[in-house]
């Protein structure tokens, strides 16, 4: 029996917003649990949807664990300087008290940018090694969307990375990261690891697992690990942070040198080979809106509206009224939105009351470019305490607090208006306030690809529409400041060159 500590510090940076992502943020939770330290972590994760939970299902009657802090941040902007500081020097300090240990496990996203570290993750582990030595073992679990590192992958003797997205599988990943570190600890510290960076950048909109090329690319991954290879895993990155290092990624750790580098050398040519087959239709809300109901005027199932450049999950601000306008504007009918965040609208409808009429400002508030409040008045429809446990694939099992909730009606459009973001990858977000997904006409979903875990079998089309928001799709539109010169800012597409040279 080992002695394993195990924690996780979890967030998806998004350079480009104006947010920051404080301690309270982690501190307090929402649509993920609040900061977890010693034994709350059993409580709060066992059995649930994370890294950490698959981690504890495969090793908790193996071996001693000792828990040290866990926090996940969702998605947002820069992880402020007083967050990562307090969270990382509270987790290094619980393991320095935990030492000697056997081996480390580390739930981690891969693309967490604080404001003084762009490889934040990278941080984190070379804090970790310092405080363990070079010969203890040390495995991680990351994100699809993980910009991976050449310091992660040093730091490292293992890893496991999600093989979905939309993510179905990141209790599966965690197990899958305690199988590799029994073995390291069975066979001993892998001798060889590979590295390699993608020549461009990839659109979330282009990873999805579930259509060609990403999904063979995974399964590739998947069908050469055993033998003389430990892991070999495939993050396709996170384009929003601003890193060197940012991009797609292919990463070996293994026991024979010509095996993991030639494993790595197949799936970055795969990659590479591929470049010109990922893309996605893209429409302009207007657009979106006549196409959707054209379509729903005959259909039995509902079409999606794909918010996708407002998607909290990839940093958004959860707040953009460009698709609402557009609905609106075109009369549509048997329409639900979520998740609108605006607490001050929630807090407005809360005090008027079910079946009142306010006339507010709704959403619009981070300054986005193209973006503004919508202005109208709405019917405070149904009223919720935003407190709700997930059931679809996504997030299955999860306790979700989003603070007080309304249903906001204008025309034949519902908004579920929330005080916190959450994307709309659940379909008992509307479930809360009393929408049945599968009997409305349209459904707007501030989400890129995660709601597909809950919502394609209901959908009779998905449409991705392209209005304001702070996941801009164009990668081409960041103002990067720290990203390698010479990598492709999208596939096919032009070369980054530093102050626009």
């Amino acid at each position: 029996m080992a002695r394993i500590a195990h924690g996780g510090f979890m967030h998806e940076t998004n350079c480009f917003v104006p947010m920051r992502t404080d301690y309270e943020y982690f501190a307090k939770g929402g649509e993920n649990p609040p900061l977890a330290r010693g034994e709350e972590i059993f409580e709060r994760l066992t059995g649930n949807s994370f890294g950490t939970s698959g981690f504890l299902d495969e090793m908790r009657d193996k071996h001693e664990l000792v828990p040290l802090i866990w926090g996940a941040g969702g998605a947002g902007g820069y992880v402020t300087d007083d967050a990562f500081e307090r969270i990382v020097c509270e987790l290094v300090g619980r393991l320095s008290q935990a030492l000697p240990v056997d081996a480390v496990y580390l739930d981690l996203h891969g693309a967490m940018c604080s404001l003084a570290h762009e490889d934040a993750e990278g941080e984190v582990l070379r804090r970790v090694r310092a405080a363990i030595g070079p010969d203890i073992p040390l495995v991680v679990s990351l994100d699809y969307h993980a910009n991976v590192t050449s310091q992660i992958v040093e730091l490292t003797d293992g890893m496991a990375v999600y093989l979905t997205y939309p993510h179905i599988d990141r209790q599966h990943t965690g197990g899958r990261a305690a199988r590799i570190l029994q073995r390291v600890l069975d066979e001993g510290r892998p001798t060889y690891r590979a590295f390699r960076k993608a020549p461009f950048l990839l659109p979330l909109n282009f990873q999805c697992t579930l259509v060609e090329p990403s999904k063979s690319i995974v399964e590739a991954t998947v069908a050469v690990e055993g033998g003389l290879i430990l892991d070999l895993c495939y993050a396709a990155g996170f384009p929003p942070s601003d890193l060197y290092q940012c991009g797609p990624a292919v990463i070996c750790h293994g026991y024979d040198k010509k095996a993991v580098e030639g494993a790595a050398d197949r799936i970055e040519g795969m990659i590479r080979d591929n470049e010109e087959r990922f893309s996605e239709r893209l429409y302009r809300p207007d657009e979106a809106v006549e196409e959707a109901m054209r379509i729903a005027a005959s259909a039995e199932k509902p079409v999606i509206l794909a918010d996708t450049q407002d998607n909290p999950g990839c940093g958004g601000t959860c707040d953009t009224t460009g698709l609402l306008e557009a609905l609106v504007r075109q009369n549509a009918q048997g329409v639900a939105m979520c998740v609108m965040n605006d607490p001050v609208a929630a807090a407005l409808a809360h005090d008027a009351g079910e079946g009142a009429e306010l006339e507010i400002e709704l959403g619009g508030k981070h300054d986005i470019p193209g973006d503004n409040p919508f202005k109208g008045k709405f019917k405070v429809t149904k009223l919720a305490n935003g407190q709700f446990t997930a059931t679809g694939r996504s997030i299955p099992g999860r306790k979700v607090n989003l603070g007080p909730t309304a249903l906001l009606t204008i025309g034949g459009v519902h908004i579920f208006t929330a005080s916190r973001r959450m994307q709309a990858f659940d379909q008992d977000i509307l479930r809360h306030v009393g929408i049945e997904p599968s009997e409305q006409k349209i459904l707007a979903l501030k989400s890129t690809c995660h709601f597909r875990a809950d919502f394609d079998y209901i959908a009779e089309k998905t449409l991705i529409v392209l209005a304001p928001g702070g996941h801009v799709v164009d990668v081409t539109q960041y103002p990067f400041k720290n990203l390698r010169p010479g990598v492709r800012l999208m596939p096919m597409g032009p070369e980054f060159r530093p102050g626009g040279e």
